[in-house]
């Protein structure tokens, strides 16, 4: 175990230093939030796929696998079929707009006032994910290391927010890639030939789950929906992930490059899902499912390659978690903090502040919630249910109008928090009662108040 916990301070450390390469790159206000707008094909694929996969992707399709079978890849199909759709048929209109959050095509569309509403969104739902992969950072550390939770949180969670703060989006492009290598070899290349073997071969695996592992919708078709109802349309009007659409240097890379990246995820969920599965057969009586990646690779790996996989995994969660991080901070100095200083733009200084002091934020936050899937439900509930349906209507319905947009924010946001709390955070119904009432909303009020004129295009 100690060559174990070398081998992930090795790869913490190896994160700080790109992260120090990054602030020495990060020399304007653009490097630092959109990195120029300089990446090229390579540099895109890896930060795009390592920013969407991470600690629920990874720890959550895991567990998944393990109590509902393949079916369990469905998350990571979703998200993946998300990056997809946008790259190929927003980014090149994005692109074209030159701006650094989702909320200012909003501001194009209605006015100022529809900017702050849906910030106020954008920095919930972007909070929430950086938590979510902290959440799981923190709980891979304290499984395999058997330190209090509270200490894997600050010291994993830590590390995150110091190279996300120093370097921003440059910091992130190049954690990112070096995570991303880590963890294809670590987890699509090491644990799951090794949990495959340890079951005995593919043939085992079969004999010993029952035939409904093996079904890609034992899951359920309400959960499949909802997956794409969340996830899928929550990548496609996400901050962290329309920020990294920004970086690209053209539009033809972001299209072909960021379709790849979406390939990539679905074949990472089906890895997941089946490491889940051969985790089921090698420790059929787990105490926590929540568990299960971090006690499969404790119990199947020899030393020093497990502290491999540990990286791995971390870098999945490293990669998700930054991003959250930048996001809810650009939102911050981009949105919210320009109304609060009378219209004056956030300086580079600024911006490392606040990602600094959002990343304490997070941290709080993961040290108080205990469930990685909840909470990214929780943050795609919110972002979907409060702002799918006026961000299609600016692009797409003429008869718009601000107080159809702020209205149906509002609403959309308030029924998805209610029910949760009445539901639950995994019961379906936050998200269409949310989408409905927030489509209701938007089309009433829209009709009934006045439109202005000229309507500006938002994209």
């Amino acid at each position: 175990m100690a060559l174990d916990l070398f081998v992930v301070l090795i790869y913490a450390a190896g994160m700080l230093v790109l992260g120090y390469y990054g602030m020495r790159k990060a020399k304007t206000h653009e490097d630092y939030l959109v990195a120029g707008r300089n990446l090229g094909p390579t540099l895109y694929m890896g930060t795009m796929a390592a920013t969407v996969l991470g600690g629920a992707s990874t720890v959550g399709t895991v567990r998944l696998g393990y109590v509902h079978g393949i079916s369990g890849f469905w998350l990571c199909a979703a998200l993946g079929a998300g990056i997809i759709a946008l790259n190929l048929l927003l980014a090149k209109p994005l692109l074209k707009l030159r701006i650094f959050t989702v909320t200012q095509v909003l501001e194009k569309r209605y006015n100022p006032m529809a900017r702050q509403a849906s910030a106020v969104i954008m920095l919930a739902y972007a909070l929430m994910i950086g938590v979510t992969s902290i959440l799981a950072i923190g709980t891979v550390l304290q499984v395999l290391f058997g330190l209090p939770f509270w200490v894997s949180v600050l010291l994993g969670g830590g590390v995150v927010v110091v190279y996300s703060a120093i370097g921003g989006m440059w910091s992130l492009t190049l954690t990112d890639i070096v995570q991303f290598v880590i963890k294809t070899v670590g987890l699509m290349f090491i644990l799951l030939p090794i949990c495959l073997y340890r079951v005995g071969g593919w043939d085992e695996l079969v004999a010993k789950l029952p035939a409904s592992s093996f079904s890609f919708t034992a899951i359920g078709w309400d959960t499949i929906i909802t997956y794409f109802m969340i996830y899928f349309f929550g990548i496609l009007i996400g901050q962290d992930i329309w920020q990294r659409v920004f970086t690209a240097k053209t539009e033809k890379v972001a299209q072909y490059a960021g379709t790849l990246a979406g390939f990539y995820c679905i074949l990472y969920g089906l890895a997941c899902a089946l490491i889940g599965m051969a985790a089921h057969v090698l420790l059929p009586d787990l105490d926590n499912v929540n568990n299960a990646f971090a006690a499969i690779v404790k119990a199947s790996l020899p030393d020093g390659i497990r502290g491999l996989v540990i990286a791995a995994a971390l870098a999945a969660m490293m990669s998700t978690a930054s991003a959250g991080l930048l996001a809810a901070s650009t939102t911050l100095t981009e949105d919210l903090l320009p109304r609060l200083r009378g219209g004056k733009q956030s300086s580079l200084g600024i911006n490392r502040l606040f990602t600094f002091l959002t990343g304490i934020v997070v941290l709080g936050i993961a040290l108080v919630v205990n469930d990685v899937i909840s909470a990214l439900t929780l943050a795609y509930n919110l972002l979907v249910g409060g702002m799918l349906i006026p961000l299609i209507g600016a692009i797409f319905w003429k008869r718009a109008t601000t107080a159809g947009a702020i209205a149906s924010m509002g609403l959309g946001f308030v029924t998805a928090l209610a029910f949760m709390f009445k539901d639950g955070l995994d019961a379906n119904t936050p998200i269409y009662y949310s989408l409905a009432v927030g489509l209701v909303s938007f089309v009433v009020v829209s009709l009934a108040s006045r439109r202005p004129a000229p309507l500006a295009n938002a994209i």
